[in-house]
């Protein structure tokens, strides 16, 4: 390992290494502190704030009075602190973000065509039916989040769940619902979630992949509109 790299830095990278060696196994207690460091050749103080960081990231986890475990390494949890990028990002990164979800959201939701069962279906429908009686901006930007996240979860890949999960941004959410209702075009984006719907219900990969691009691109024009100052809604749809 490199030397000049610094020792917190160092440590992180060989406990990792273990662990994606299989030296450190899921659910397994690590050695106590003062051996780990010895072990690494690290100080005391450089393994605490290595063992600090890898638990901030999921990694481990810290168990009073018991020692330190590697967690279980589910997605959802080493993608946790992802989560904040979309929630965060501004301006021109939050186009970016868009334009992740625009690669992958429409290939989760042609995945969701072919795997979806009648029960997962009938859930969908559920939620936007709740995203339609939403009284409240609170309620529909809820109802959004769980359409689309509800879309994911269906392919059963729990690392592409994570991710989309990290990518959806309750802020930006309720920031292009409030803006559509202002510029009364919310009905651009209930009949996006109808076509991604129906497209599902028929099982067909190649309608809700493209129903699914077509609300992403919607959404990302007019966010590029509302960030350039434009009047909020009135990119067209995108053929």
């Amino acid at each position: 390992m490199n030397d000049r790299m610094p020792v917190t830095r160092r440590a992180i990278e060989s406990i990792k290494t273990r662990i994606a060696e299989g030296a450190l196994l899921p659910g397994e207690r690590l050695p106590t502190e003062r051996d780990l460091a010895a072990d690494l050749g690290v100080s005391r103080s450089s393994m605490r704030e290595a063992i600090r960081a890898l638990t901030t990231l999921g990694v481990l986890s810290s168990r009073h009075g018991a020692g330190v475990y590697v967690t279980d390494l589910r997605p959802g949890d080493l993608l946790e602190a992802f989560s904040v990028l979309a929630e965060v990002s501004q301006g021109a990164t939050l186009i970016e973000v868009l334009q992740v979800r625009r690669m992958l959201e429409p290939a989760a939701t042609a995945l969701a065509a072919a795997r979806a069962d009648d029960a997962q279906l009938a859930r969908l429908g559920e939620i936007l039916d709740r995203i339609d009686r939403g009284t409240t901006m609170g309620e529909t930007v809820s109802a959004d989040l769980d359409f689309h996240q509800a879309i994911v979860e269906t392919t059963g890949n729990a690392t592409l769940t994570a991710i989309n999960d990290g990518l959806s941004s309750r802020t930006m959410n309720a920031r292009v619902w409030r803006g559509h209702r202002e510029a009364g075009l919310t009905e651009r984006l209930r009949q996006d979630h109808v076509r991604i719907h129906r497209a599902l219900l028929a099982r067909d990969p190649d309608a809700a992949r493209a129903a699914a691009t077509m609300h992403i691109l919607e959404v990302e024009n007019w966010l590029r509109a509302d960030l350039d100052g434009g009047a909020a809604g009135t990119p067209p749809r995108t053929p």
